[in-house]
């Protein structure tokens, strides 16, 4: 490795472990965003997976193929969607969220919610129905026997939420055509490195893309954890 890159490289960590303001004002806004955009959509993506599993009503198949459809379109395409409808002459222009936090949750919660429903509705369909049956036939109310077969599912749940996590808190595109990549406002982890990427300022790149693989390696990490713990076949 070259000289130079050796000290991009000490220079990265210097902005880390140096606290510099501009480098942990980005990684806040960053996890402040996707945690809040994960925790607004975590019960809504999960009830509607119970329901496309265990509820028969007109359309499901249409809803189903819509989720899974949504789960697969890339980033830019439902950071465009959201941008059209926050702006001034959008449906919920009124709002004024274009180029906010609260606009950059929007984005990520219809990012994250997709897969949340996806993974869950297989999860609920993987229990043998008999213990929803039985507990709903012993006079349990509805949410006590959710949360029963909840309990059960707990691994492959967790891996929904981790999935989802990691998907919108790595996304670039929604973030940055919702957000506008403004300093200490909505720039955020990964638009901040296509910037100073763009600017030629590779340590900052580097320090944040560090942050980004840390935590790309712990869920991968978590991941494959849960994936062996869910797996009957690897015990």
């Amino acid at each position: 490795m070259s000289d130079s890159w050796l000290t991009l490289i000490k220079q990265a960590f210097g902005l880390l472990f140096s606290l510099d303001p501009h480098v942990w004002s980005i990684i806040g806004v960053s996890f402040s965003v996707s945690f809040a955009a994960l925790a607004i959509t975590l019960i809504p993506s999960m009830v509607l997976g119970f329901i496309l599993a265990f509820v028969k009503f007109p359309g499901r198949w249409v809803v189903t193929n819509l989720v899974q459809t949504l789960q697969s379109i890339p980033t830019v395409v439902i950071g465009l969607l959201v941008y059209l409808l926050l702006t001034r002459n959008g449906a919920f222009g009124d709002l004024k969220w274009l180029f906010t936090q609260k606009g950059m949750i929007l984005g990520q919660m219809m990012v994250c919610a997709p897969v949340i429903i996806c993974m869950s509705q297989a999860a609920f369909t993987s229990v043998d129905r008999r213990a929803w049956e039985t507990s709903r036939t012993l006079g349990a109310p509805w949410f006590s026997a959710v949360w029963t077969l909840c309990r059960e599912l707990k691994m492959p749940l967790l891996l929904a939420i981790v999935a989802a996590f990691s998907r919108i808190v790595t996304e670039v595109g929604c973030s940055m055509m919702v957000g506008g990549n403004i300093m200490n406002v909505t720039r955020n982890i990964p638009t901040a490195i296509a910037l100073e990427t763009s600017k030629g300022d590779f340590a900052q790149a580097i320090a944040l893309g560090l942050v980004l693989l840390i935590l790309s390696l712990i869920l991968n990490f978590m991941l494959g954890t849960l994936r062996g713990r869910a797996d009957p076949r690897s015990h």
